[in-house]
């Protein structure tokens, strides 16, 4: 499971640390502590009809990976009860006054927001070059083929070289046809689609908004998609997830 963004660490002497908003009345799962060296108990903060899930934010805040999975976890716990609208990690505020006049200020729009995330999970999808099959590339790619072909015709430094970067662009090409069904066919099972950032190696960044009943269905299909097109692609699932990427511009997320 993929944690949230990183951050760069954060100084916060003093200050509130801001995993989510809930309805108000939402119970805290027991026991849970927050994020940093020290974590102090984590509580909620009422304000109207809604409640931010805080705890004191720590003096420096890192994004280490059991910081980072603290905050999801807490996330996805808080989501068993009700919906919630997560806070990318990391987010603080000067105080709880800050928060509930936040809260005050964007309620209608939370409210809204929470809605529409009831019941429902992130599932994110990563479709990646995969390096096998390079004869049927050579076959069906017009510039490998010619590459391929003056690579053998005059082979040197340079032909080599020509051929590697036009087998690089050959594989994205292929992997990029790829994802335009496979898109296709996981929107075709979740409420929402948004794209997330261009990622370093993949063709493909994309979150869907699934019902949580069906997330076990959307992970068979993706498992379906890589058997059929695992020559030409790598299909990397990350989920259950909170929704973070279909709240985002809501409050502070």
């Amino acid at each position: 499971m993929a944690a949230a963004p990183q951050p760069a660490p954060t100084a916060a002497p003093g200050g509130v640390y801001v995993y989510g908003v809930v309805h108000a009345g939402h119970p805290v799962p027991p026991g849970r502590a927050g994020v940093g060296e020290r974590p102090g108990p984590v509580r909620t903060l009422p304000a109207g009809e809604l409640a931010a899930v805080v705890s004191d934010a720590p003096d420096r805040l890192r994004a280490k990976r059991r910081d980072l999975l603290a905050h999801q976890d807490l996330a996805l716990a808080l989501a068993a009860d009700g919906p919630v609208l997560p806070m990318r990690f990391g987010m603080i505020a000067p105080d709880e006054d800050v928060v509930r006049q936040q809260l005050r200020s964007s309620q209608d729009e939370c409210l809204a927001a929470l809605q529409r995330v009831d019941g429902r999970v992130e599932m994110n999808v990563k479709v990646i070059p995969a390096q096998g099959d390079l004869d049927s590339l050579v076959r069906e790619d017009a510039e490998v083929g010619r590459a391929r072909a003056a690579a053998r015709g005059a082979p040197g430094y340079e032909a080599s070289v020509r051929l590697g970067e036009a087998v690089a662009r050959g594989l994205t090409r292929r992997a990029a046809a790829v994802a335009t069904g496979v898109v296709a066919e996981l929107s075709a099972l979740a409420e929402a689609r948004v794209a997330g950032p261009e990622v370093p190696g993949c063709v493909l960044n994309a979150s869907f908004l699934i019902p949580r009943a069906a997330a076990g269905r959307f992970g068979t299909a993706v498992e379906r998609l890589a058997a059929r097109h695992g020559t030409r692609v790598e299909l990397r699932l990350t989920g259950p997830l909170p929704c973070y990427s279909f709240v985002e511009g809501t409050w502070a997320s």
